[in-house]
């Protein structure tokens, strides 16, 4: 039945009193959906009294043209369907309920609450104290000002987009080669891609932006979060922003910072054509989702969305006082997983960004938050639960970086089967190794070797441990080698920011130095810790700009420096130019050599009767590590062989997988060392692939037996015939 609304619960400040249309609608899907005819608008609030659905004429309003009351109530959904409205309308909700701090209500139809199932963004915040749900300074009160003219408001969009023959890729995570980027720092300043399209989704679906992906090798791209972010109002008062966008308002809605046309639509379907044209190239695309908090903050922040939708629904509450929220995340808030409403936003978010929006996976920002039952991090907990049942996202690829910050959060291979981890194990190890610190090459094997300790127990394989040796969070690989301090000042947080333990090592300068002998061994660090991410079982993520040397100034929390700062610069010096030719020489072998990514783990045993281990490590006199070796805190050099026939890893017809036998060693000591080969069957000798310590080496045959093994640098050896002295 129909029945018409003059604009309900009129206000004189209200415009227009014109009747529209509204019908009752349905309950699901949530969100605004346009069917052809009209659009159904469904808000779900547990503990509202009445909903009003405002729709907007222009982002400039300062007020809303209609505001209808959405009569229907089923099952907490608030639903009403509009036939007169059109893709490209904006809207906002203002709901109505108790306002009871110490019940956790905070409810107030004075401001204008973004919808959390927005496909797009039709305004985006513009920061005033009526965004506020209290008088600022005093966070128990109720602050009444209508915020219409300033809050963000979201826009009705027709999905329809030609996508001809795109589909996900479905790459194996053992091919698997990841780069970490932010789509405005990638593109703003490469001078192939045209000014228009810097710093957007089109630009990095540009022809340079993915020439250089497809010759660096890798083959996906994990974009910094792109639904829709706020930036903080005290980053915003002191000239700044939360440029990683790790701030989230609309788990539906691409950001709108990054379309060329800063419009609603535009943004959807620029964020489809950048898939697209990825796609096309190859290259999977997988997005750092952040699921555990919202940009709304603790009690002291905003109102924009769920805090005014439901906040008892979507938010943990502290048990002993409701007014305040439980942190697991460092933000001041944490996503109520406990709330089945909650567990639907999020899974219906990620079903639409992988059947809308096509993306290949996800990489969940502090996941461990995500598994809190109660308190404890639950591995068997709903949220996996749902995930692993799901026909559709049970497919795709799924990261999780498994730590939060509350108690026991640290989860490093605690992850079910089905996922991947970020190994902060990894990450750590490697450092330290690479610095000379003692006592961590037993460490240090286990983890060139697939981190077996962490993953197998679970019935994961190698391909279970994302390698990474930087991220976005941190310093980068060439102030990794540049400083032992954070220099964060240019936050605005007297340094107080980031992370202060970065396990770097500057060579005896803090930053920048015209010392040509500083900034080799500088350079020749950044090939180490490169070569050995590339050599390592797992699945690699190369920093997006590492492979160029870009460096951040010793800042390892740029997360507010939408600037200079954080933006890639192409202009390379001869040094850095090397070093993406020498990046882009380990993709290539790794992706040639299939015993650099195996399926399964080492077992460490001579296979098919030639007695040669397909795993096997070695001390520099040539002889296979003793436990007094392994355990031996002076111990900085290490051989590794890996042979080349696999006993359990076959190709698609099922023949097994024959590869060359490679040895590499690794000396993370200041002195040379002189490494003892292991013997070859007749015919074969040892061949040079590469040596860190040797800029511009050819490929060369590795004499007499032993090769001098330089102060910290890798080396990688290839079994070849004796008659062949050079092989590519």
């Amino acid at each position: 039945m129909a029945y018409l609304c003059a604009a309900a619960r009129e206000t004189p400040r209200l415009r227009h009193t014109v009747t529209m249309k509204v019908w009752p609608g349905s309950p699901y899907p949530l969100g605004a959906t346009w069917d052809g005819i009209g659009v159904n608008f469904a808000l779900f609030s547990e503990h509202a009294t009445g909903v009003d659905l405002c729709l907007f004429d222009s982002p400039y309003a300062g007020r809303e043209m209609h505001r209808i009351a959405l009569r229907q109530r089923t099952e907490q959904v608030w639903h009403g369907y509009l036939p007169e409205v059109r893709p490209g309308h904006l809207y906002g909700y203002r709901v109505h309920g108790p306002h009871d701090l110490r019940a956790g209500h905070r409810f107030n139809p004075a401001k204008l609450l973004f919808d959390p199932y927005a496909k797009a963004v039709g305004r985006n915040v513009r920061w005033h104290d009526s965004m506020f749900g209290f008088t600022i300074g005093s966070p128990d009160s109720r602050d009444d000002r209508d915020n219409a003219a300033y809050a963000p408001l979201a826009a009705v969009v027709d999905p329809a987009f030609t996508w001809a023959d795109d589909r996900r890729l479905k790459r194996p995570w053992h091919e698997t080669v990841i780069y970490e980027l932010h789509v405005r720092g990638f593109t703003k300043r490469h001078p192939g891609i045209p000014e228009d399209l810097r710093g957007s989704y089109l630009g990095l679906a540009s022809e340079a932006a993915i020439e250089h992906l497809l010759k660096l090798g890798v083959t996906a791209v994990e974009l910094l979060p792109v639904h829709h972010h706020i930036d903080d109002w005290h980053l915003v008062k002191g000239s700044l922003s939360n440029y990683w966008g790790y701030n989230t308002l609309g788990y539906f809605a691409p950001d709108l910072r990054y379309s060329v046309s800063r419009s609603a639509y535009g943004a959807v379907r620029e964020f489809k054509s950048m898939v697209r044209a990825l796609h096309a190239a190859g290259l999977e695309v997988i997005l750092d989702v952040v699921y555990n908090h919202t940009g709304e903050g603790s009690h002291m922040g905003p109102t924009l969305s769920l805090r005014g939708i439901d906040n008892v629904s979507y938010y943990r509450l502290s048990p002993s006082d409701k007014r305040y929220y439980e942190d697991f995340t460092g933000t001041g808030n944490t996503l109520n997983m406990q709330s089945p409403r909650v567990l639907q936003l999020i899974m219906d978010s990620l079903r639409y960004w992988v059947l809308e929006m096509h993306v290949d996976g996800f990489r969940f920002d502090l996941a461990s938050a995500l598994a809190r039952e109660l308190h404890a991090v639950d591995k068997l907990g709903s949220f996996f639960d749902i995930i692993h049942q799901d026909p559709v996202l049970s497919q795709v690829k799924l990261i999780a970086e498994p730590w939060d910050l509350g108690e026991g959060g640290y989860q490093v291979g605690n992850f079910p089967v089905g996922w991947t981890e970020w190994n902060g194990r990894y990450r750590d190890t490697v450092r330290r190794f690479w610095r000379g610190d003692g006592g961590q090459v037993s460490e240090f094997a286990t983890r060139l070797a697939g981190s077996s300790d962490l993953y197998e127990p679970t019935g994961r394989l190698p391909s279970a441990s994302i390698n990474f040796v930087t991220c976005h969070d941190g310093f980068t690989l060439a102030d990794l080698v540049s400083y032992e301090q954070k220099h964060n000042e240019a936050n605005g947080e007297q340094n107080r920011d980031g992370e202060s333990n970065n396990l770097g090592m500057n060579f005896g300068v803090e930053g920048p130095t015209a010392d040509p002998a500083i900034r080799q061994a500088r350079v020749q660090q950044r090939r180490n810790f490169m070569a050995t991410l590339l050599l390592s079982q797992g699945v690699p993520m190369i920093a997006g700009g590492d492979e160029i040397g870009r460096t951040q100034n010793g800042n390892n929390n740029a997360y507010c420096q939408d600037n200079d700062l954080s933006w890639f610069r192409w202009d390379r010096s001869d040094e850095d130019r090397d070093f993406l030719e020498f990046t882009r020489m380990l993709i290539a072998l790794r992706q040639k050599h299939p015993v650099l990514r195996r399926q399964r783990y080492f077992q460490g045993r001579p296979l098919r009767g030639e007695g040669v281990k397909d795993l096997a490590w070695f001390d520099p006199s040539g002889v296979e590590m003793s436990d007094a070796m392994w355990s031996a805190p002076h111990v900085r050099c290490l051989g590794m062989r890996l042979s080349g026939v696999a006993m359990d890893e076959v190709n698609d017809r099922g023949e097994p997988i024959v590869d060359d036998t490679l040895l590499v060693l690794l000396n993370a000591a200041t002195t040379p060392v002189s490494f003892k080969l292991p013997k070859l069957s007749t015919g074969l000798a040892w061949t040079r692939l590469f040596d860190t310590g040797i800029e511009h080496q050819p490929v060369a045959p590795a004499e007499r037996g032993k090769y001098p093994v330089a102060g910290l640098s890798v080396v990688l050896l290839r079994a070849d015939e004796r008659t062949r002295s050079t092989v590519r």
